[in-house]
């Protein structure tokens, strides 16, 4: 079904057999004669895609009923205002753990209603690797710990989610979600914005313990509120109906894999083709993150000079590869390998990246 190769980092490739479904029932979804698109959110047909989705997450995440699961608009930059707004009171503070630009966006949006201190900074090592447990100065009485699992821009990722006491843990998960086995009783709140692992641009995802959200501040406006939206499953305005829709059937799809442990185990063979290729390279390529933090979702490099770089993508365009061409605020090569991008694309790189090393 897909023409190219598609390597980019968001909006990102859909699993071919949900873009084929969505086009079945695009004008007609289950012969009611119009599409999910023209349907009331409140109709029974709506609120069994809603449920059918928070389910699958609650499942996949190992969550039981004490969490609830929101799909919310905004994206995860709206996530960056509306956690300190419902969860750092006047007077306190929270931490942020900082390895890359979102983490970044999302200390700054923090510090902008409260104060929120970065417990732990790679930014000395151009956000290179994950923050070793020595360099994390958390206060025990922060309000919360914010952590990002996976840099979408540098390419690096938490293998292991670090031990950080017992304050309320939130993340950021929004690249790396859904890729792998995640215990989720770790977290207080976790996002997690669709377009990359689970679903087109427009809906966001969060999984919320009851226990937390019950802590959330009620002087703010009811639609920034967290207890709004739980209270009323997602339902409070109109959603995101058509996005919600493919995050059901893509949250099934991964299902139908194996779950996510059959997904990881995928997910690290495609990103090993392609890690290969740069540690085999002499030195042609450089991969950005230090080997132990190496993303699994993002692979970021550079070539020996920029002019290379442009003719790298140049090339990889004629060959049917499209989205590497790496953050505009950093430059260099980035190969976005998401749960719906197949181990044959990565192979059909890794082939190209050998190639175009021996030719350059």
């Amino acid at each position: 079904m897909t023409a190219v190769l598609n390597f980019n980092a968001g909006p990102a490739m859909l699993p071919p057999p949900v873009l084929a479904q969505v086009k079945e029932e695009l004008l007609s979804y289950r012969g009611l004669g119009m599409s999910i698109m023209e349907m009331s959110h409140r109709s029974k047909e709506y609120e069994e895609i809603n449920q059918q989705a928070s389910n699958s997450i609650r499942r996949l995440l190992g969550l039981g009923e004490d969490y609830q699961v929101l799909f919310l608009q905004g994206g995860a930059s709206g996530q960056f205002a509306m956690i300190p707004m419902n969860f750092l009171p006047a007077g306190q503070s929270a931490d942020y753990l900082v390895m890359g630009t979102w983490g970044e966006k999302a200390q700054e949006e923090a510090a902008n209603l409260g104060k929120a201190n970065i417990a732990a900074s790679t930014r000395s090592t151009n956000y290179s690797r994950v923050p070793e447990a020595g360099e994390i100065c958390l206060d025990p009485k922060a309000a919360y710990i914010h952590i990002t699992t996976n840099e979408t821009i540098h390419g690096v990722q938490w293998h292991t989610i670090p031990q950080l006491g017992d304050r309320p843990l939130v993340a950021d998960m929004s690249s790396d979600f859904l890729s792998r086995p995640v215990d989720g009783k770790r977290f207080d709140l976790i996002y997690a914005g669709a377009q990359k692992n689970i679903g087109p641009a427009g809906v966001v995802a969060v999984a919320i313990r009851q226990a937390f959200l019950e802590k959330a501040n009620k002087g703010i406006p009811t639609i920034f509120r967290y207890s709004t939206h739980a209270k009323n499953n997602s339902l409070y305005n109109t959603p995101p109906s058509l996005a919600v829709y493919v995050v059901n059937l893509v949250l099934q799809w991964i299902e139908k894999q194996g779950g996510l442990k059959a997904i990881e185990e995928t997910n690290q063979k495609k990103a090993s083709l392609i890690y290969d290729c740069l540690d085999l390279s002499s030195g042609f390529y450089k991969g950005h993150a230090e080997p132990g933090s190496r993303s699994q979702m993002n692979i970021t490099f550079r070539l020996p000079s920029e002019d290379l770089e442009k003719e790298f993508v140049k090339q990889a365009q004629k060959e049917g590869m499209v989205g590497l061409a790496g953050h505009r605020s950093v430059g260099g090569i980035r190969a976005s390998t998401y749960n719906a991008v197949p181990l044959s694309a990565c192979q059909t790189l890794a082939d190209f990246m050998k190639t175009f090393a021996k030719r350059a």
